[in-house]
């Protein structure tokens, strides 16, 4: 096989603050020939995720940092088009952690391969993926009964649009934040919300005085900051909290302080979880059973906010933080 020359997006430099366009650069490498027991893949689609900011600093961390001058990594979709290994045929569809470039050579252990069955593909990114996934986990974490009442920050997003659906199919009763009253709109008509509200439009801790007047049970934690403080105050006695990720502070330069009424975890004996997704690859088969189900039956639905080629990821993934996607972030590669 010829060798192919591919197109990747490199860290040319660690952002400080919001990340701009010249921490980026798009590059091209000639792939090695393929060897006996390696897998050739062309990407599909790629994703983009607010995680990825922080490894983009230097230091350690719960993954390694993205290197200067090395490409950078992260969830993709693709189609195997060579391949030296009995575990895949050309024509396969494969999800990876090698995105951010166009195509790629792995061996069949860093692959793990998906049915044609769901469309779109990128649905493997989305909720049928690691979002998907982080979602589901976080529900599995703590406890959740039917007729309890879940805040979720961030619900527009991947993340926070499937938890809010999961929960409903659990007999939750639902309320979700977004960045606009259009995200708010697609909570409310696409994904079931039973209330929904623009945080932008007035602190939240009086948002959910108004929706949630007796208080909250549950809290899935995607933004942190003023949103943590204002479900702290909200959650009634003996109240669960999911932390995921805080998406409010990643790009500032040094943590901000912690909530001035944290001491409610103590005074209403709340239970905290911090929930990473890596922690549970070894349920996958039946998150994508579970999940998997739901979506062919039309009981939940995938979003997303699609990019066209990869000149344009760093783009979309600088939007992620300027509230430009609905639902999942997903660049088109092929």
């Amino acid at each position: 096989m010829t060798n192919i020359t591919s197109r990747e997006i490199r860290l040319a430099s660690r952002p400080s603050g919001l990340p701009t366009a010249a921490n980026f650069v798009l590059a091209q490498t000639e792939l090695a020939t393929l060897q006996d027991g390696q897998v050739l893949v062309r990407n599909l689609f790629m994703s983009v995720d607010p995680y990825m900011r922080g490894r983009m600093n230097a230091g350690k961390s719960y993954v390694p940092p993205f290197e200067v001058g090395h490409a950078l990594e992260g969830g993709a979709v693709g189609e195997v088009i060579g391949s030296r290994a009995k575990e895949f045929k050309p024509g396969d569809v494969v999800t990876s952690a090698f995105g951010w470039r166009e195509y790629f050579i792995a061996s069949p252990k860093e692959l793990h391969g998906v049915s044609r069955e769901f469309q779109p593909l990128s649905v493997y990114l989305g909720a049928l993926g690691m979002t998907g996934m982080t979602a589901w986990a976080g529900l599995k974490s703590v406890e959740v009964n039917a007729g309890d009442i879940l805040f979720v920050s961030g619900a527009a997003g991947a993340v926070g649009s499937m938890v809010g659906q999961l929960a409903k199919l659990r007999g939750c009763s639902v309320i979700g934040s977004a960045g606009s009253a259009e995200k708010v709109q697609f909570l409310l008509e696409e994904c079931g919300f039973d209330n929904a509200f623009n945080y932008k439009a007035g602190p939240a801790r009086e948002h959910l005085e108004l929706e949630a007047p007796e208080g909250i049970d549950i809290y899935f934690d995607n933004v942190g900051g003023e949103m943590l403080e204002a479900a702290l105050s909200a959650l009634r006695p003996h109240g669960r909290i999911i932390v995921c990720g805080g998406i409010s502070g990643y790009n500032e330069a040094k943590p901000r302080p912690g909530p001035s009424n944290l001491f409610n975890v103590v005074t209403k004996r709340l239970t905290m979880k911090g929930i990473m997704v890596f922690d549970w690859l070894d349920r996958q088969a039946e998150f994508e059973k579970e999940v998997g189900g739901y979506f062919k039956a039309g009981q939940v639905k995938h979003k997303e906010t699609v990019v066209e080629g990869i000149e344009r990821a760093a783009d979309a993934f600088i939007g992620l933080f300027q509230g430009r996607n609905v639902g999942k972030m997903v660049v088109k590669l092929a």
